[in-house]
């Protein structure tokens, strides 16, 4: 029990690296119904492993480094395949410009700065109840949620029957990322209600969204989570 206790949220922390992993290869095989399941058990798992490291007071170094590890898998690498999946199809194509490699591979840079972002997390003291930028786990519900609800439904067409637009998300992720703007975080520095208003108006709306918009309300939510965080920025501290 002794070492159960002790390793019990790297268990987690492996685990959400564990689904993630299968996630990205249902993508490339083209199940993103799957992909899908494997980041809401990669999110819940996610969650979790910080949970049960601070009730069981088992934080610890190895755990920070293989929970930032994990998420670079599940939500560094594999929102970047979602990106890569959506620019296939245009090939080498750039709005009737004929480029010399092929667009889908600009899709990684929101792999790559979703490393970088990790990367400044782990040495920032600062964001203890906040986050500075867009944290990992919501960028990649953003982005494939929004490839979710246009396979299923057709939703967002728009957006991804054009290559431009597309590419304008990829650098617009990239930036949110690592940008300075302070986005709530779901970790309470006190019980008062007054200290937890962005928190409770983040929970209320983001279920409100999902139960009037379904799927399509799962990238609203993102967007509705940064709009929260901008309206109550001066209290996130």
């Amino acid at each position: 029990m002794g070492f159960l206790k002790t390793n019990l949220a790297n268990i987690f922390t492996l685990g959400n690296l564990f689904s993630g992993s299968i996630g990205v290869i249902q993508l490339l095989d083209g199940n993103y119904g799957t992909a899908a399941v494997c980041i809401i058990i990669s999110l819940i798992l996610d969650f979790f492993d910080g949970f049960i490291a601070r009730l069981t007071k088992t934080a610890s170094n190895l755990g920070g480094q293989l929970d930032s590890l994990a998420d670079m898998v599940s939500f560094g690498l594999l929102p970047g395949v979602v990106m890569y999946k959506a620019l296939e199809p245009f090939g080498y194509d750039f709005m009737g410009i004929m480029l010399p490699f092929e667009i889908k591979y600009l899709a990684f840079f929101i792999t790559v700065f979703s490393c970088l972002r990790l990367a400044i997390f782990n040495i920032d003291d600062e964001q203890k109840y906040y986050f500075k930028g867009l944290n990992t786990p919501s960028n990649t519900v953003l982005i494939l949620g929004l490839y979710y609800a246009h396979m299923e439904n057709a939703s967002f067409s728009f957006l991804f029957e054009n290559p431009m637009l597309l590419l304008l998300l990829t650098a617009l992720s990239s930036w949110l990322l690592v940008s300075p703007l302070k986005m709530v975080a779901m970790k309470f520095k006190s019980m008062r209600p007054a200290d937890n208003y962005p928190k409770i108006a983040l929970l209320v709306g983001g279920i409100l969204l999902l139960v009037i918009f379904g799927t399509v309300g799962i990238p609203l939510a993102v967007v509705y989570y940064m709009v929260i965080s901008v309206i109550f920025r001066k209290q996130l501290r």
